[in-house]
């Protein structure tokens, strides 16, 4: 597997908690988007860590085009 699975046509909303580490899934193949399920196991493709400095609503990236891994960056518009 080379190429990520698109996993949504928009971003995730998702309300962070400020402290808290984030696995988003870089491989679009988890059951539980956007986050890391393990379903990369056995490829190239590695979660990407989001670390909360504050209790906020994030939008990760649901195309995994982005150019700003986790976060959306409008990729899934082009």
């Amino acid at each position: 597997m080379n190429k990520a699975v698109r996993s949504s046509d928009t971003p995730y909303a998702i309300d962070v908690q400020a402290g808290k580490n984030y696995f988003w899934c870089a491989c679009g193949k988890s059951k539980k988007q956007p986050l890391c399920d393990g379903s990369h196991n056995g490829t190239s493709f590695t979660p990407v860590i989001y670390k909360a400095t504050e209790s906020k609503r994030v939008f990760f990236c649901g195309c995994k085009q982005t150019s700003k891994q986790p976060l959306c960056d409008g990729s899934h518009s082009k």
